[in-house]
């Protein structure tokens, strides 16, 4: 090989060459029987929004690297692909697209419309994701809309609703008056807002009255109590009285509860069906009547009386004027409140009663718990935002939507006695909205009606694990558990409680051993990116002017469960690594020596003992998903060690005709050092490894073994010579640097005078220090040098002498100029001035130039170190 037949500089436009490439040869497929280890990675399933976003780039180079380490630790992997495609965002995205409603046209139509946007969607992002170079083995493809996935769903709900774990009931619920819709909790986001507290008179039989404070005057219209704190005695006039609602007249009546906050407000507040979630709570624990005043579509009811018909926002402003305007507004105080809102459309959420499907999620917590604990976190830490969770579970899940692209529910109703039923599981998948069931009712009644309602898009994806373990077949139980559990710490409580879950609830086991938290990603400005701040960077950015391995360098610049801020810094160091570790290469390769023996010299063993550290390090971090460690100790290898001291320290021995076996000895080492760099870097940049393999290796470097360690060759005590060593070079190297002379000049000779333990540690590296700096002669002595200096120059100052002495500056300065500068300097020094043409003159008024002179009385440069003393005298 010649480094012409090498591009001179790395060019990352070839990453694409390389992704063709391994699609090609199948190289990352999963074979699923054999003698290897299987590695399964319940991968997540995202939403197919069309584009890949920094976070999701986060999230699957942590997934990539896991897959390809394990790959080369003999692992057979399963690293499949999933697209989660049913729910709101795909419904809201079409309903912008086409600017209409799901009403406006037919269901077939509608989810016709999903399903075309959903599919030019994950095109999309399948593309992204190989650009990437995401190792995916997408022959183990799943999308949550296909018939297959569909059936795995109904099934999953059939078995849990058989065994009493999913029922139907009427039941106050989140409803989202923009998606029409029910949600659960964990799909609820709170936002801050900034609202009106307002104190309103209620008046009291008897002529008195009671004020209260309330942010949802709207809601005044399903008022229904007025609650204090048990040991509020401010109220207790009030106690047995009716107390009138204003505007709308219903009397109500006190009751004491032990959840009013007494320093909120006035200490009494409404209870309005429902206001929020402490609302349920009172109305329940007090059995008070539900007054429904808005609709699923966000409008006052007829209980609204005057304000029927009325927006939300409409009817609060209205209220609020007449309520001041009859005398019952006192004042109004700003305040902020957490406002829940739909996590997909942002709009704030109501609470409904609505006849509704439902997990029993309390019955199962129990084992969620049992199955968090058996499980490896990483970080640990994220397991406390699973457990606390579920310990504040009061409601179950609620899994219908009344949307339309979705998983149907599989159920009809008997048209004659409204009897519930479910689905054969020969029939799945089935759409009861169109599908006949073809059985007679226990009423004799053969006429039925379709549940129109879908499942929530959770109950897809939670069951992820089994699907790609091939369930319900028997034969899952090879594939599950799965090992490893990549996913957000923001979807703990959705996507991983619900799928241990139900995963718990359908097998009793946990589905998978390990799981694996990453962050957020922060924009440049430290706020979350999002696109309302303008701190969105998106990939297709950074892959046009660097690449994707320097992308990937600044994901794997990270640690689990951590927010990691994007930085263009990050990125740009990652790629001025990799055109540096290129470079090295592009000089070394034509030096490589094969896999012979060799006899190696103590630089040898020092670089080589400090490569088994660093596979022993890497391998560990990897183990431990410390991948930032892992990174790190990668590019501090290769940079320092590698490239500043290793490859430059033994130049002079590649072209060496003299010595034979330590020019080998030296291109095997190069060989080694190389090739297991290139091996420990593959996982993060597998572009970039594989264009350097190809040109010194065969085959696929993603199909070769994760490098060995290899004890015998650790030598502690060569390391800490040769990092001596290394010191005194990058000493001597900085020298000729700083005297502007090129590192390659040579030197006549350099003595190097320190301890006799020093001495001991430097001795076996002579030669190789006199060949790196090109040295003729490299000596060592003990104790310290002879070192005197000598004033060999003096310079009149004329700046100084010619403004103060004027028309006998001539005079002095030949004065100087014909003196001895060593008797000068010295009168100097012992007398502080010196007399010259009857002028007394001050060292300011000269200037000196001194050189060393060493031992043997010839000019030297003196270098000193510290920790430990070492004094380096340079004859030039």
């Amino acid at each position: 090989m010649t480094d012409n037949q090498i591009p001179k500089d790395y060019n990352h436009k070839n990453e694409v060459k390389w992704q063709k490439k391994w699609q090609e040869d199948d190289i990352y497929r999963f074979i699923g029987s054999g003698t290897k280890p299987r590695y399964i990675i319940d991968t997540p399933p995202p939403y197919p929004t069309g584009s890949i976003h920094m976070g999701h780039v986060l999230n699957w180079v942590y997934m990539d690297i896991i897959a390809r380490f394990r790959r080369m630790r003999g692992f057979d992997v399963l690293f499949p692909q999933g697209w989660d495609c049913h729910g709101l965002p795909t419904e809201v995205k079409v309903e912008e697209t086409h600017n209409i409603k799901k009403s406006d046209v037919s269901r077939e139509e509608f989810r016709r419309l999903c399903v075309e946007l959903t599919q030019e969607n994950i095109k999309m992002m399948k593309e992204q994701m190989q650009r990437l170079g995401f190792s995916q083995d997408w022959s183990h493809e799943f999308v949550t809309m296909t018939p297959e996935y569909m059936r795995r769903t109904q099934l999953s709900f059939l078995r849990m609703y058989d065994d009493g774990l999913i029922y139907q009931g009427v039941h106050p619920v989140n409803w989202c008056p923009r998606c029409e819709t029910a949600i659960a909790f964990a799909e609820v986001e709170y936002v801050e807002n900034e609202t009106n507290l307002n104190y309103v008179r209620f008046p009291v039989d008897g002529g008195e009255d009671i004020e209260i404070a309330t942010t949802r005057p709207e809601l005044m219209a399903a008022c229904v109590a007025v609650a204090v704190h048990p040991d509020d005695d401010r109220f207790s006039e009030f106690e047995g009285k009716e107390i009138e609602v204003p505007l709308f007249g219903q009397k109500v009546k006190l009751i004491k509860d032990p959840d009013v906050d007494p320093e909120f407000g006035t200490g009494a507040v409404m209870i309005c069906t429902f206001g929020d979630k402490t609302d349920v709570t009172w109305v329940n624990r007090h059995n008070l009547d539900i007054i429904e005043a808005i609709d699923e579509r966000g409008y006052m009811t007829e209980a609204a009386g005057k304000y029927k018909g009325l927006t939300i926002r409409e009817c609060k402003e209205q209220i609020v004027e007449d309520l001041e305007r009859e005398g019952f507004l006192l004042r109004k105080e700003p305040v902020k409140q957490n406002v829940g809102t739909c996590w997909r459309c942002k709009t704030p959420i109501e609470i409904l009663v609505k006849k509704q499907w439902f997990v029993a999620v309390k019955k199962l917590i129990p084992d969620v718990r049992r199955a968090a604990e058996e499980m490896e976190w990483v970080p640990e830490h994220m397991k406390t935002r699973l457990l606390n969770w579920t310990g504040s579970m009061d409601w179950d899940w609620c899994i219908s939507r009344q949307r339309i692209f979705a998983t149907p529910i599989p159920v009809w109703y008997c048209k004659e006695c409204g009897r519930v039923h479910v689905a054969d599981e020969d029939m799945l998948p089935v759409d009861p909205a169109r599908d006949d069931p073809g059985i007679k009712c226990e009423c004799g009644s053969t006429e039925f009606i379709g549940e129109e309602d879908v499942l929530d898009t959770w109950m897809d994806s939670s069951i992820s694990p089994l699907s790609v373990a091939g369930w319900p077949d028997e034969s899952y139980r090879d594939l599950f558990p799965a090992n490893l559990r990549p996913q957000g710490h923001d979807i703990i409580r959705t996507w991983a409680f619900y799928t241990i879950l139900r995963c718990m609830a359908l097998t009793g086991e946990k589905p998978f051993s390990e799981i694996v938290i990453n962050g957020m990603v922060f924009g440049e400005d430290g706020h979350k990116m999002s696109k309302s701040r303008g701190n969105v960077i998106a990939p297709e950015e950074v892959l046009e002017d660097y690449g994707a391995d320097a992308l990937r360098l600044w994901a794997a610049g990270s640690v689990p469960g951590s927010d990691v801020p994007f930085a263009w810094k990050d990125v740009k160091y990652g790629y001025k690594f990799l055109r540096k570790f290129w470079n090295a290469f592009r000089f070394i390769s034509i030096h490589l020596g094969d896999d012979r023996e060799a006899e190696f010299r103590p630089l040898d063993r020092w670089i080589l003992s400090r490569l088994m550290n660093l596979v022993r390090d890497v391998t560990e971090s990897l183990e431990e998903y410390n991948f930032a460690a892992a990174v790190g100790r990668i590019q501090k290898f290769v940079w320092h060690d590698f490239c500043d001291e290793y490859i430059e320290a033994v130049k002079y021995r590649l072209y060496s005709e003299g010595d034979e076996a330590s020019r080998v000895a030296a291109q095997t080492t190069l060989r080694m050092v190389l090739e297991t760099c290139l091996r420990l870097l593959a996982p993060v940049t597998p572009h970039f490894t594989e264009e350097v393999h190809q040109h010194i290796g065969e085959g696929s470097i993603h199909v070769k073994a994760w490098p060995e360690y290899r004890p015998e060759l650790v030598d502690p005590e060569m390391e800490r010579m040769g990092d001596l060593a290394v010191a005194v070079i990058g000493e001597i190297r900085r020298f000729k640097s700083s005297s502007k002379m090129p590192l390659n000049a040579p030197l006549r000779s350099a003595t190097i005078y320190t301890d006799e333990d020093s001495a001991a540690m430097l001795e076996p590296f002579l030669q190789d220090i006199a060949g790196t700096m090109n040295i003729s002669e490299v000596g060592l002595e003990t104790g310290e040098p002879e070192i005197t200096e000598r004033v060999v120059e003096l310079e009149p100052r004329m700046d100084r002498i010619g403004p103060e002495f004027r028309g006998d500056a001539p005079t002095i300065i030949s004065h100087l100029q014909g003196s001895d500068p060593q008797d000068v300097y010295d009168e100097l020094q012992e007398n502080g001035e010196i007399e010259v043409a009857g002028r007394r003159l001050t060292a300011e008024y000269i200037s000196f130039r001194k050189e060393v002179v060493g031992t043997a009385g010839e000019r030297v440069d003196v270098l000193n170190m510290d920790e430990p003393e070492i004094i380096i005298e340079i004859v030039r």
